[in-house]
């Protein structure tokens, strides 16, 4: 049987790069490589694209040195990426592609556009549900029309901080302390602050506004931290996993939190009442099917004292390293990592023949 070849990019100039490159390890370590020849596409963080020729090389730093570049063409007749090093200049024809790419310009449909443009099947969420999900005030303004509870909210446009006070003014009047700053598109936390008073909010607006040119400040939500993966979308049904839950080490799960404390913990199948597992479910089906989903993503939530559940927000190319929710959430319904792999990539090609 002749192998099919697939595009496997990481990297990308996000603030997420580093976490990337962990996902896109267990990405390949699970790939039917009888079946597909990964072509390794890394992005560095200046925007520079290389052929990368393993992955002890991205596992150990040293594939940003590669001298072969990588330029994938929008060329739907050729379906090719152009590889130029000190040899010459070769195409490798592609079938496929596994953007495992996290945050800005992978995660928002920008990527999405191109493999859209040359006609490529790909993995993951077309460029609406992308970008939308990317944009986190964007997400809450589609999941306001479904009758999901989430939190309150106020958008801010980084130019509107020139009156930094009518901004506080604005929030305190809609929100109250304390009070979650988000910028709306970064990923893994980073950039989030949680505030308790008017200086702490200035400080921390100014701080979302090195990220994004677009703030969200959300009212605070007591909690527990839940989680539901789900799979599927456009003629295939979407499915969701069971939920885990967030144990952060920290005051909220930030980005220290997440991936260098040891302390922070995740527990799959948490003590929670069945029907507030299936709310959770139906809330995750239900925000994936408005925001035209597809493939895969993670739903997050909190669900407070009182069982009520609350949309915090979704990640349409969730991580995949060793602690990722996504991954192990369907590995408690007995799908292996290397099966979960295949469905994706199966999902993409379905998608494609369509």
């Amino acid at each position: 049987m002749n192998k099919k070849n697939i595009a496997v990019i990481f990297g990308g100039q996000s603030s997420e790069h580093d976490i990337s490159c962990i996902s896109v390890c267990n990405v390949l370590d699970n790939i039917d490589t009888d079946e597909w020849n990964p072509v390794l596409i890394g992005i560095t963080k200046e925007g520079k694209w290389l052929l990368v020729d393993s992955i002890e090389s991205i596992k150990n730093g040293s594939w940003t040195e590669s001298k072969t570049s990588a330029e994938i063409s929008p060329d739907a007749t050729k379906k090719h990426v152009i590889v130029s090093d000190d040899k010459g200049t070769r195409e490798i024809r592609l079938d496929c592609a596994f953007p495992v790419l996290h945050g800005k310009y992978g995660e928002d449909g920008t990527i999405q556009g191109l493999f859209e443009l040359m006609q490529l099947p790909y993995v993951g969420c077309g460029v609406i549900a992308s970008a939308a999900g990317m944009d986190k005030f964007y997400t809450k303004i589609i999941v306001d029309t479904i009758g999901v509870r989430q939190a309150k909210f106020v958008g801010v446009r980084s130019y509107e901080l020139k009156d930094i006070e009518a901004v506080v003014r604005r929030a305190e009047a809609a929100l109250g302390y304390p009070m979650f700053v988000k910028p709306s598109q970064a990923g893994s936390s980073c950039g989030v602050s949680k505030v308790k008073d008017a200086s702490e909010l200035k400080d921390a607006l100014k701080k979302a506004a090195e990220y994004d040119s677009k703030i969200l400040i959300e009212e605070f939500i007591k909690g527990r931290e839940i989680e539901c993966g789900v799979f599927g979308g456009g003629f295939k049904k979407v499915q969701a996993s069971g939920v885990g839950e967030i144990l952060a080490a920290a005051d909220f799960y930030d980005y220290d939190a997440k991936y260098n404390n040891p302390d922070s913990k995740t527990v799959i199948d948490p003590d929670l009442k069945e029907e507030t597992v299936e709310g959770i479910r139906d809330d995750a089906r239900n925000i994936f099917n408005a925001l035209d989903g597809y493939g895969l993503a993670r739903v997050d939530f909190f669900v407070k004292d009182d069982g009520e559940i609350v949309f915090n927000e979704i990640n349409t190319m969730p991580g995949f390293t060793a602690i990722s929710m996504y991954p192990m959430l369907w590995e408690n319904k007995g799908i292996s990592k290397k099966e979960l792999v295949k469905m994706l990539i199966d999902n993409a090609l379905e998608r494609g023949i369509h």
